[in-house]
């Protein structure tokens, strides 16, 4: 038996390179994907969108910025109902004491809303510049936010809150992930 090769014809060439390279005859439901971990659904244009708003950083930074703030006026409210701040505690009035409840929770809400939506903000940027999402992006952002709280206090006072909130974002951020 001798071995024939066929030669194919333009149309035939054609028809392949459509059918391989082209899109016009697969379509999305016969795309095969492995399943792994359960039934696997390909997103929507749509679900893509909301998921990319999800991800992006000023909704984080926002977040970060509401969930700091009732976090902040949580502890807040507690610290000024265990420790009041008045010295005359005998004299005082109810109106009194809930004006002093009120302004120490709003200012552990305000200083929590700041910290936590400028960590979130330089995290993500970071996280953007970087490209990757690993434990650095976090030490990272605890460094330069740490150091911004502390410069308010001076250069001594910056690079030890850095080095604090560095070390503190590194070990909250191992613990996160070696749970899970």
């Amino acid at each position: 038996m001798e071995n024939t090769k066929r030669e194919l014809s333009p149309q035939e060439w054609s028809y392949l390179t459509r059918y391989f390279v082209g899109n016009n005859y697969r379509f999305r439901e016969n795309i095969i994907i492995p399943k792994t971990l359960g039934p696997v659904q390909i997103k929507t244009n749509e679900e893509k969108r909301v998921e990319a708003f999800f991800e992006s950083c000023p909704f984080k930074t926002f977040m970060s910025c509401v969930v700091g703030y009732g976090l902040g006026a949580a502890i807040g409210l507690f610290s000024s109902s265990v420790g009041p701040s008045a010295t005359d505690v005998e004299q005082q009035t109810a109106r009194q004491v809930f004006k002093e409840m009120k302004t120490t929770t709003l200012s552990y809400a305000k200083n929590f809303a700041i910290i936590g939506a400028m960590f979130s903000a330089v995290e993500c940027t970071i996280e953007t510049m970087r490209g990757k999402s690993d434990w650095r992006n976090g030490t990272y952002a605890g460094g330069v936010t740490g150091g911004l709280i502390g410069l308010r206090a001076g250069v001594k006072a910056g690079v030890i809150g850095a080095a604090g909130f560095a070390a503190f974002s590194t070990a909250i951020d191992y613990y996160m992930h070696s749970r899970f």
